[in-house]
């Protein structure tokens, strides 16, 4: 699956989580694992705003992202192409 297809195959509500939710799901992530029961209605309780359906999509994407990165399939951006002369 080409990077465009994959990025449009994701659920909208999914990607527009702001920067604030996502820090309290990693955070509701590390207290709530795999074993707690009802881990979802949890971690969208510690979210807020969030639907435990919204948490598992969210998650599932982030496992497909990581899965992308250690896979190779997302490069690493080049950092020297910002250096300047006195640098190199």
């Amino acid at each position: 699956m080409s990077s465009s297809s994959y990025q449009a195959s994701r659920n909208p509500s999914s990607s527009s989580w702001s920067p604030r939710e996502n820090k309290l799901f990693e955070i509701a992530l590390a207290l709530y694992d795999k074993e707690t029961t009802d881990r979802w209605q949890n971690i969208a309780k510690a979210v807020g705003g969030r639907s435990a359906e919204e948490v598992k999509t969210h998650y599932q994407l982030l496992i497909k992202d990581v899965e992308h990165i250690e896979s190779g399939r997302v490069p690493f951006p080049n950092y020297n192409s910002g250096r300047s002369q006195a640098d190199a």
